[in-house]
């Protein structure tokens, strides 16, 4: 299969559309990251949707709609007074939301869940393709499972070139990490995966807010993930990442000996690290993550994605404060590091 990279002109739209309709996939931008569009409603699109991804069948997808009232055919029960809130002050945007699902979803577009997650995207040419198509549409990140995130048109064909007739070019992805993923069914509003939407927006607009204790922990063995992101190894990239907090200047010193060593070995090394403190590695090779939290979730999967592309077997990463989106970014680099992080008076381990 031949895949192409259009720009959103309405031809491309059109086309996309009725791939969409057909039961085909399609590469659509958003605001957050680059999705795989399918069908929602067509058990047989969303298997494709997995087969090209390689992702596990218990791992749920999110639906994508592109006005209010194309909500209520999706879920089973009115939404909270919360839930409400959110979606007024929230959508469209990086926001997804968990309802007790209907029937017209398939159990294998939840992942074998109740529930269904719900989001209306920021994006305009997402939206003009959901309208076109007619069809609520599952697009899970738009990469190989396990790899990291695409944040742009030439990411996603990275990954699934031959696989998928199209991609829909909406220049860079504003967000740059996935939406949040918030479940509405309980009293408490509770962030099963952090992104563009922080729980203290959410506890702004709700009054409270809780965070699940897996967003900084990989699930057990026996737990089921609610949420896409919540189970398996992700955004990882190929070499073998280790992210160091604590204070900045022991952690630069701790990231140095590390680099050292890799290098030593030939482990091709690579540090990612806040652009203040690009000084503190001298000649290493170094990658910016940005002057915030807010530039390194525009940056990290990108960062990440470099990293394979230089043939990096080791990558030491600064982390980032875990407040606001930095918690988003903090739970994808500890994901793609399988929870590899050293504090760093446990530096000396390595």
């Amino acid at each position: 299969m031949n895949t192409r990279i259009l720009k959103p002109d309405a031809a491309a739209l059109d086309e996309a559309a009725a791939r969409i309709r057909a039961g085909e996939l399609v590469g659509i931008p958003t605001e957050t990251v680059y999705g795989l569009g399918a069908d929602a409603l067509n058990p047989d699109a969303v298997r494709a949707v997995f087969e090209a991804k390689g992702r596990p069948g218990d791992n749920p997808l999110i639906v994508h709609i592109a006005r209010i009232e194309r909500l209520a055919p999706l879920i089973s029960a009115e939404p909270s007074p919360q839930a409400c809130r959110l979606m007024e002050t929230c959508w469209p945007g990086p926001l997804t939301l968990i309802f007790p699902k209907s029937d017209l979803v398939p159990l294998r577009t939840t992942g074998g869940l109740d529930t269904v997650a719900v989001r209306m995207p920021a994006h305009p040419v997402a939206r003009e393709l959901i309208e076109r198509s007619g069809r609520p549409i599952a697009a899970p990140s738009g990469n190989r499972s396990g790899r990291p995130s695409p944040t742009s048109a030439q990411h996603m064909f990275e990954d699934m070139s031959g696989r998928i007739p199209l991609i829909l070019d909406g220049g860079p992805c504003g967000v740059g990490v996935e939406s949040t993923v918030l479940d509405v069914t309980g009293p408490v509003p509770r962030v099963l995966r952090p992104g563009g939407v922080s729980p203290e927006r959410v506890a702004e607009i709700c009054g409270a807010c809780e965070v699940d204790d897996a967003v900084l922990r990989p699930l057990g063995e026996n737990e089921r993930p609610r949420s896409p992101g919540m189970k398996y190894r992700h955004y990882a990239p190929e070499g073998e990442l280790t992210i160091f907090r604590g204070d900045s200047e022991a952690v630069a010193r701790a990231i140095r000996a590390a680099y050292d060593r890799a290098e030593a070995e030939d482990s091709e090394p690579l540090i990612l690290a806040l652009e203040e403190n690009l000084p503190r590695y001298g000649a290493r090779r170094v990658r910016s993550l940005g002057t915030g939290a807010a530039q390194a979730a525009q940056r990290i999967f990108a960062m990440l994605r470099e990293a394979d592309a230089l043939g990096a077997k080791r990558i030491f990463s600064e982390a980032v404060d875990a407040e606001g989106i930095g918690l988003a970014v903090m739970n994808r680099l500890g994901r793609a590091a399988a929870f590899h992080i050293v504090d760093v008076g446990e530096a000396a381990r390595l």
